[in-house]
C-alpha cells in the first residue's frame, strides 16, 4: 500500500500527488468515482470502476455468454411481436 498525506483545501478540494495520478492513469479534467466506505474514501478512475463492475457481473455470467447478443435477440423478438 502506498500512502501520502495531503490537506483539504478551499471548497473541499483535495490534491492528488502526481505519482497517484500516474498510477490511476488520470489527468486534469478526468472524471473520478468517489466511494465512501466505512471511515474512508476510495477514489477510482472511471475505467477502473467499469472494470470493477464488469468483474462483478462476470461472476454470474459464463465467459462465453455475450449479454449484448442476448439483449439484441430479445429486442428483435419484441419488435416481431408488435
Amino acid at each position: 500500500m502506498v500512502e501520502s498525506k495531503t490537506k483539504l483545501g478551499a471548497n473541499g478540494r483535495i490534491v492528488l500527488p502526481a505519482a497517484f495520478r500516474r498510477a490511476l492513469g488520470v489527468a486534469e479534467g478526468d472524471e473520478l468515482l468517489l466511494i465512501l466506505e466505512d471511515d474512508g474514501l476510495r477514489i477510482l478512475s472511471i475505467g477502473a470502476a467499469v472494470r470493477r463492475a464488469q468483474a462483478l457481473v462476470r461472476q454470474y455470467i459464463p465467459e462465453a455468454t455475450r449479454l449484448s447478443d442476448e439483449l439484441l435477440a430479445d429486442r428483435h423478438v419484441e419488435v416481431a411481436n408488435e
